[in-house]
């Protein structure tokens, strides 16, 4: 499911797994297999993301906004 995007409060590049912000307030945390289903390399705090989820909610993947 696409449609989430929020911004990077926190990450730890030695567990890969990090905290967003997303634009309601919300806080939701990522865990390293989100992020490693990324292909990205590293995140910077402040950086705007986009969150795909599966049917449960569960964070799946976390991309850039200009990623498909």
């Amino acid at each position: 499911m696409l449609g989430m995007q929020g911004t990077v409060a926190t990450f730890d590049a030695a567990t890969r797994s990090g905290l967003l912000l997303l634009d309601d307030g919300t806080e939701l945390a990522f865990p390293a297999r989100a992020f490693d289903a990324s292909g990205l390399r590293l995140l910077r705090l402040g950086q705007r993301v986009r969150v795909e989820t599966d049917a449960d909610g569960a964070i799946v993947r976390v991309t850039l906004p200009t990623m498909s």
